[in-house]
């Protein structure tokens, strides 16, 4: 068990942050030579809307204040290596653009501690307002490469998943790529060998509500690890009544719509030429079916049963993968140091991650246990943890354990003063953060608050 600090009524202000993550303590296990790597959630330059950012990707003002931290720690040969994997269709560029990229190296390299910021990813797709891929482009990478984990069997928290004859879906059109990395044995991941070479892993992720998971917090932003992102299963194709969890319905028109899309991106996997056509034709799904802001569809509803297996699985990539591919000792002693910060200032609510709505919640939290953090986050929502698979599920692990706490246990130190257990805590503002779509009545903590 470790202690979560929360701050709350916070704005960025870089020194009240600093001292609020000092005062944490979090940072205590870093040592002058190490080589950390500082993970933000970079997932998208801006709001699908707009060109809304601040609720969207990690403020700036947080990194900055890790970054100033870390270089009062660190001396040669240790260094500081900003590093993520935005969404595929993301521009990396755009992204830095809101980020003061020439003040941190300066600041760095004035105090003599070597700095990099990497784009993990090995490709960029360019994008039709409708989510249509429309080409692609390669890219680097990560300059030290990747590194395959495979969890096989029970290693994995896809073992117990229910056996049907749905295949499951990633995050591009081939389908078979994704079947055969998990294939009921393997479960195969491509992860950067940058993550999981450092001594240290800083999680800045944004707090947000995600039309997936429920809410993306420390658990689901290590995605971005991830180089092949076609290896993530997002979801399983088909209605529950045939055992998927695509569509919250099982309605036939659901299924018509789930056996249709299939077949038109399959097409686009053997002509890739086609994919222009799909944009004309997705807004004419649209037209029938509706939009993903008012009917669940691709995962997007509490019932994924998908989604959470993959998280819980990097977690554990992240925790306990060496560089040649295998696994350290299967104890919660062996893992990789691990700090969590998160930047809940402006918080994003309603259909995220990429349609959120700001929510002005002036929150941080700082901490060493990924679920720890993601329970607290989740009772400041207002959210039920039990309602969350991947936090539910992050306590029932049995091989390569995320937490070794229970629930109950969980320490909540507000502002510094108030030291409380989770359990028996009640935020400053009863009214919950507004879920997305598929979530809405039913991850919300219900009136007494006893969660």
């Amino acid at each position: 068990m470790s202690e979560v600090y929360l701050y709350t009524r916070v704005n960025y202000d870089k020194e009240v942050i600093k001292a609020h993550i000092l005062n944490s303590g979090v940072l205590k296990t870093i040592l002058s030579t190490d080589t950390v790597v500082v993970k933000p959630n970079f997932v998208q330059e801006s709001r699908v809307q707009d060109g809304d950012w601040e609720y969207v990707i990690t403020h700036p003002i947080i990194i900055t204040s890790v970054i100033e931290l870390l270089t009062d720690i660190l001396k040669n040969p240790g260094k500081i290596i900003i590093a993520d994997a935005p969404m595929t269709g993301a521009s990396f560029s755009k992204i830095l653009n809101h980020m003061p990229i020439d003040e941190w190296k300066k600041y760095c390299l004035d105090r003599e501690v070597s700095i990099e910021i990497i784009d993990l990813r090995d490709e960029e797709w360019k994008m039709a307002s409708n989510g249509i891929i429309l080409s692609r482009k390669k890219l680097p990478g990560d300059p030290s490469g990747n590194v395959i984990a495979n969890l096989r069997n029970d290693n994995s928290e896809f073992f117990n998943k229910p056996v049907t004859k749905q295949l499951l879906y990633g995050a591009d059109y081939d389908i078979k790529e994704t079947n055969k990395a998990h294939n009921g044995v393997d479960n195969i991941y491509c992860v950067s060998r940058t993550v999981i070479d450092a001594d240290v892993l800083i999680n800045l992720p944004k707090l947000k509500t995600h039309r997936k998971a429920g809410i993306t917090c420390c658990l689901k932003n290590l995605v971005g690890i991830n180089t092949n992102k076609n290896l993530l299963p997002h979801h399983t194709i088909g209605t529950p009544k045939v055992g998927g969890d695509q569509f919250e319905s099982s309605s036939s028109s659901a299924a018509l719509e789930s056996k249709l899309t299939i077949i038109a991106k399959q097409v686009i996997v053997k002509f890739k030429c086609l994919s222009p056509i799909l944009v004309p034709l997705k807004k004419i799904a649209v037209f029938v079916w509706g939009n993903s802001k008012k009917t669940a569809r691709s995962g997007g509803w509490y019932g994924n049963d998908t989604l959470w297996r993959m998280i819980l699985d990097l977690n554990k990539v992240m925790y306990y993968l060496n560089g040649d591919g295998t696994l350290r000792d299967d104890n919660c002693k062996s893992k990789k140091r691990y700090i969590g910060i998160v930047d809940g200032i402006y918080g994003g609510q309603g259909n995220g991650p990429l349609e959120s709505e700001i929510i002005k919640a002036g929150v941080l939290i700082c901490g060493t246990d990924p679920v720890e953090i993601d329970c607290v986050a989740a009772k400041i929502m207002g959210f039920d943890y039990k309602k969350i698979p991947q936090l539910i599920h992050a306590f029932e692990i049995k091989n390569y354990p995320i937490t070794s706490s229970e629930y109950k246990d969980i320490i909540c130190i507000q502002n510094g003063e108030d030291n409380i257990a989770l359990k028996d805590y009640c935020k400053y503002d009863k009214k919950p953060w507004l879920a997305a779509t598929g979530w809405q009545n039913h991850i919300e903590i219900k009136a007494d608050f006893k969660t």
